[in-house]
């Protein structure tokens, strides 16, 4: 069994966001000496220690990486010889992981730190042996179900010999495998928010206009139709939707109600183009004031997003912001640990990223002072609500030269992605202010059902004069409350 002590390496870059350090502190935790550590899965294992497994099949407990000084992080080798895990969670003594052809349970039973028992769980699915078939799986829901989103064989095909292929599956402990969801293209992680609801981010592609975070009800349809001929596999199961080609989302989800919108269009280009991890902010505070929100890893741009979600007549919507950059790696794992303590971890093999480093392992704290941020955002029947981490300054607010207002969609399609499309032009009508000024009531008219609503709040201020450290917003507005 191999050790490793480490000490830490600074790497100067100069940052895309200079304000950043003032709000959150985002460090480097030193990899084993001579590993490649691509990041696949992150787990919170007892007495501080945080394993992590390689998309090259490695899995590594480190400890030490809580501590202020991160120049004596130990690493061990917990398992070697694994495919592509990507997903991980520790429970009652094991490491439970989701890799291309199973979900396996991995124990120490001698405790020499190293696991020598390897139990398959569920080998359900099929694999043909192609690059793209990866396999992202969540920690356990309520029921103790591991929901699984199987990714298409090729860029946009579902071969004969990969069953559910394009499907998320929930998958127990006990091996029992429920389809629940058709219509997945390449997803990138996959998750909860804060009420048990499963969640997933699909990038851009084939019916996919642009990347987004999508909401996984059960029996719903998530917009690719490639895997539905395995509809036939599952025993009086209806035939999923058949879609038009050169729709829009929202017309074919008023034909067939199964059809699920996306939750929130991360816009390819302007927010990220690689969406990845999928958690929400379970810290009461600990982490900044955004508790509850769901948090978004972005591989190509090397960020974490931040997500405000709402259910509206049914279907789940809501606002993105950037939030966190300047990582030295394409993220695709995220966990959040002790003490309020954000670990990422992250690849560029294959994908091209930001950052500068082919893999990296890297934390973020909040320094425990407030960003001056828009907190909520809120779809109201004349127009929107968004609250604020900070009292605003009222004139401000009140002059409408300080908001800029444009919506567009994208095109559903069988074709790779999508431009803008159907431009809109929303106007901001009148604002007001609440009393706390902590909030601001826009009445907005020209808003398009379906539409990516972008606001820019350039010349809102804080009451101290501050100007936000994020003033674009995103608002993917699915439906419009009566």
């Amino acid at each position: 069994m191999k050790n490793f002590i480490l000490s830490a390496a600074l790497v100067s870059t100069a940052l895309a966001d200079p304000r950043q350090p003032e709000f959150y502190l985002r460090e480097e935790i030193p990899t084993p000496e001579g590993e490649v550590l691509e990041l696949g899965g992150i787990a919170i294992m007892p007495d501080k220690k945080v394993a992590v497994s390689s998309r090259r099949g490695d899995i590594w407990i480190c400890e030490g990486a809580y501590e202020k000084d991160l120049s004596n992080v130990k690493w061990t080798l917990f398992a070697r010889g694994l495919h592509e895990p990507l997903g991980m969670f520790y429970r009652d003594g094991s490491l439970f992981v989701t890799q291309r052809p199973e979900i396996t349970k991995l124990t120490d039973t001698d405790g020499d730190g190293r696991a020598d028992n390897f139990e398959t769980i569920t080998h359900h699915w099929g694999i043909d042996g192609d690059y793209h078939e990866y396999n992202f799986g969540s920690d356990p829901d309520k029921n103790g179900d591991i929901w699984v989103v199987h990714c298409l064989t090729g860029s946009g095909g579902a071969s004969e010999k990969s069953p559910w292929r394009g499907w998320c599956f929930r998958y127990n402990l006990d091996g029992t495998a429920t389809p629940t969801c058709p219509g997945i293209r390449s997803p990138g992680g996959i998750g909860f928010n804060q009420a048990g609801d499963a969640f997933y981010t699909d990038n851009q592609g084939l019916w996919n206009g642009s990347s987004s975070l999508k909401w996984l009800r059960p029996g719903g349809f998530m917009g690719n139709p490639t895997g539905n001929k395995y509809v036939k596999l599952v025993e009086g199961m209806e035939e999923p939707p058949k879609p038009t080609s050169g729709s829009r989302m929202v017309v074919e989800h008023d034909k067939d109600k199964r059809i699920v919108p996306p939750a929130v269009i991360l816009p390819h280009g302007k927010v990220g183009q690689s969406p990845t991890a999928v958690i929400y902010d379970d810290t009461n505070g600990k982490f900044g004031p955004f508790q509850g929100q769901v948090l978004v890893g972005e591989q190509t741009h090397s960020q974490v997003q931040r997500v405000h979600l709402e259910k509206v007549n049914g279907l789940y919507q809501g606002a993105v912001w950037k939030f966190l950059e300047d990582f030295r790696s394409g993220i695709v794992p995220a966990r959040m640990g002790e003490n309020a303590t954000l670990f990422v971890g992250g690849t560029n093999r294959g994908w091209a990223a930001r950052g500068g480093k082919t893999f990296t392992f890297e934390r973020v704290r909040w320094t425990g002072k407030t960003p001056f941020e828009m907190h909520e955002m809120r779809a109201k029947s004349d127009g929107f609500t968004i609250t604020f981490t900070e009292p605003i300054d009222a004139a401000s607010a009140k002059d409408l030269k300080s908001y800029e207002c444009a919506a567009w969609t994208y095109i559903y399609k069988s074709g790779y992605g999508s431009p803008e499309v159907d431009q809109a032009t929303p106007k901001v009508e009148s604002v007001t202010v609440s009393d706390d000024k902590k909030s601001i009531h826009l009445k907005v008219s020209g808003r398009v059902r379906g539409h990516v609503h972008h606001f820019k709040l350039g010349g809102l201020k804080s009451a101290t004069g501050d100007s936000l450290w994020h003033p674009d917003v995103y608002y993917t507005l699915n439906e419009i409350p009566e």
